[in-house]
């Protein structure tokens, strides 16, 4: 036991704490400690995994942890690298302030017997996330894949409404067509090549390209898998299940699942770019030409809907949307500055959307329940801390500097001039959306802080718990902070992306 090397234990520790605290959220009966157990766990794994940072990017290397000793095809491994361990605390510190600052959206709107079932979808939710972004082999990523998408479900249906099992409904056939659409390719996949651990999958896929084997089969083995991964991750035109679910679910639900769901896809489609099919092959086949053609498309369609939205819920969800097309166009670059772009501004928008649909879930209650942005005019004043969040997440988005998301955007620009066939219409539709972006934020932050007169005189302030008020000064700081010191985050990239090659 003097030779186990702990360090090396912390991804699957993590999936299983996340998993184990599940089961054990279900055999309590209140609802309030439940959530404690949620807070530890989330505590816990975020420690651990800045742990598991910092001992990567001190020794510059990755490593593998076989779980089971099953050799090779049908062995399971996780993977940790720098990106990976960046990704997991990212994850971990947001799904803890959304999750803590959001608590009182789930003891309101869930029945008391419900809210510790909440919780265990919760905790299954977050251990389906990490196995994603430390699985190395696809096996293990399609059965989290299924985890993560019951979980989801879940959490939109825990309202209980009508339009939450209507939007769940959508949520649920949507995704699952994503599902179907991966095993298609996994078992296509499987049948060519014999292995699903990621390195061997690797090696007899690059050989198959170079051989001209199976080339046909390669490309649709691959189009599958991507095509798949792009449905579950709202890819425009993937996107219709967003907006009625994010309407319909908690505002907690929303925030996680807009900021750290979509992105454990994506998170799980650039190791498959780079651990199974090269980024050679990929360029090769054409899809990563594909991908940056939607991408672009969903950086301008997205924020066209957003534009005709005048449910605030509603808008972020299409703004989602529009996020989602911005990371799929830097992975698009085949460069290794656009994914580092991408990656980025996964961090980026996993911090401002979760915040975003905090402040906005606190304005409409605080309004009465009202959604429409016409209703929440001068809701800022009444609830400060919220207006100011949700105009600093607004502002981000938009991209003004000293906000993480003028970084990521900036960097899109940059990884621009080392894809010359792309450059041009990398500037003329970031440009673009970023006006558009302006075009619906800017109005919703002008409407919430408009003054609004009424027949009682001067509104009520309406204060937020003390949980919210703590989580999102820190939400703020966060978006400051990696505005601002932003270089250290990009160098970790960096280097998890080199060891990923």
């Amino acid at each position: 036991m003097a030779d186990v090397n702990w360090i090396q234990n912390i991804p699957f520790f993590s999936i299983f704490l996340a998993m184990f605290c599940a089961i054990l959220s279900a055999l309590v009966r209140s609802g309030r400690t439940a959530q404690t157990i949620h807070m530890l766990m989330a505590w816990m794994t975020a420690i651990l995994s800045a742990v598991l940072l910092g001992h990567l990017v001190q020794t510059g290397e990755s490593f593998s942890f076989q779980m089971g000793h099953f050799p090779a095809p049908w062995g399971n491994e996780l993977r940790a690298g720098p990106l990976e361990a960046l990704m997991a605390l990212v994850f971990s510190v947001v799904m803890l302030l959304t999750s803590t600052g959001g608590q009182e959206f789930v003891f309101q709107d869930v029945v008391p017997e419900k809210q510790r079932f909440y919780y265990v979808m919760l905790h299954a939710l977050f251990g389906a996330m990490l196995a994603l972004v430390y699985t190395n082999d696809i096996f293990t990523a399609y059965v989290f894949i299924e985890i993560l998408t019951i979980a989801s479900c879940a959490l939109i249906l825990a309202k209980g409404t009508a339009q939450a099992m209507v939007g769940t409904t959508h949520y649920l056939v949507i995704s699952l067509l994503g599902s179907g659409t991966i095993l298609l390719g996994i078992s296509i996949l499987y049948s060519i090549t014999g292995h699903l651990l990621f390195p061997q999958l690797k090696e007899a896929v690059v050989q198959l390209a170079a051989q001209g084997q199976y080339s046909f089969v390669l490309l649709v083995a691959a189009g599958l898998l991507f095509l798949g991964l792009a449905i579950k991750s709202a890819l425009f035109p993937f996107h219709s299940m967003l907006p009625g679910a994010y309407q319909a679910a908690i505002p907690t639900a929303s925030g996680i699942l807009s900021g750290l769901v979509l992105k454990s896809y994506i998170v799980l489609s650039i190791k498959w770019i780079y651990s199974v099919f090269s980024i050679e092959v990929m360029l090769q086949i054409k899809i990563m030409d594909i991908l940056f053609v939607f991408g672009l498309l969903g950086m301008v369609m997205g924020s066209l809907y957003a534009m005709r939205e005048n449910r605030m819920k509603r808008m972020l969800a299409y703004s989602s949307v529009a996020q989602i097309g911005y990371i799929y166009m830097g992975i698009g670059m085949g460069s290794r500055i656009g994914m580092v772009a991408a990656c980025f501004h996964i961090l980026a928008h996993a911090v401002t959307k979760s915040m975003l649909f905090l402040c906005c879930g606190q304005m409409v209650k605080d309004s009465g329940g009202k959604e429409q942005i016409f209703y929440l005019r001068g809701i800022a004043h009444k609830n400060p801390l919220a207006g100011i969040g949700f105009t600093v997440g607004a502002l981000s988005m938009i991209g003004i500097p000293m906000l993480v998301g003028f970084i990521s955007k900036l960097y899109f620009a940059t990884a621009s001039v080392y894809a010359p066939g792309k450059m041009a219409a990398v500037m003329i539709v970031l440009g673009i959306s970023m006006v558009l972006n302006a075009m619906y934020f800017l109005p919703s932050v002008i409407a919430i802080w408009t003054p609004v007169r009424t027949t009682e005189g001067r509104q009520e302030r309406s204060w937020s718990t003390p949980a919210f008020g703590v989580c999102m000064l820190l939400f703020i700081g966060l978006q400051i902070a990696l505005g601002v010191c932003y270089q250290p985050f990009i160098r970790v990239i960096e280097m998890g992306i080199g060891l990923l090659q």
